[in-house]
């Protein structure tokens, strides 16, 4: 009996590769602006839901306690939990899973953490987002050795 006419054979699949998964090339400028723009809103809406969670949990306490640390504090600290989580542990944010784009070390592999860490905080450099007028990749790119490609 010919093996592919066996009723009995385990059911088959075809598993990708995960470096044939980010050989689509580098993302363009517009994809990672509209990257940026869905990552700034998903970042709004985290920075909301920690806030009603602090005030559900901890009450009026929680809220006044809020209420002293100054918003740029708190609002760098969601901001950096944000990348680092998920570009941490998926190489990609919400933008990115929505704009097909994923970021890889030099060597087209998922980032190391220290390269997550450093990237992320590379984005805290004043006028950073003014860094892609004057090259093809931003300054929390170069600085960690990581790019951003397209994955679909």
């Amino acid at each position: 009996m010919d093996p592919e006419e066996n009723p009995y054979r385990p059911p088959s699949s075809p598993v990708r590769d995960m470096n044939q998964m980010h050989a689509g090339g580098p993302a363009g400028k517009w994809r990672r602006f509209g990257t940026f723009v869905v990552d700034y809103l998903c970042f709004m809406v985290v920075g909301f839901i920690v806030g009603v969670a602090v005030g559900l949990i901890f009450g009026q306490r929680g809220i006044v306690a809020m209420q002293r640390v100054p918003n740029i504090i708190s609002g760098s600290v969601v901001f950096f939990c944000y990348y680092v989580v998920f570009e941490g542990i998926w190489s990609r944010t919400p933008g990115k899973w929505a704009l097909g784009t994923v970021v890889t070390n030099e060597a087209g592999t998922k980032p190391s953490m220290k390269q997550v860490l450093g990237r992320t905080a590379c984005r805290f450099i004043p006028f950073e987002a003014f860094s892609f007028l004057f090259d093809a990749t931003g300054w929390h790119d170069s600085i960690p050795h990581t790019r951003v490609v397209r994955c679909r």
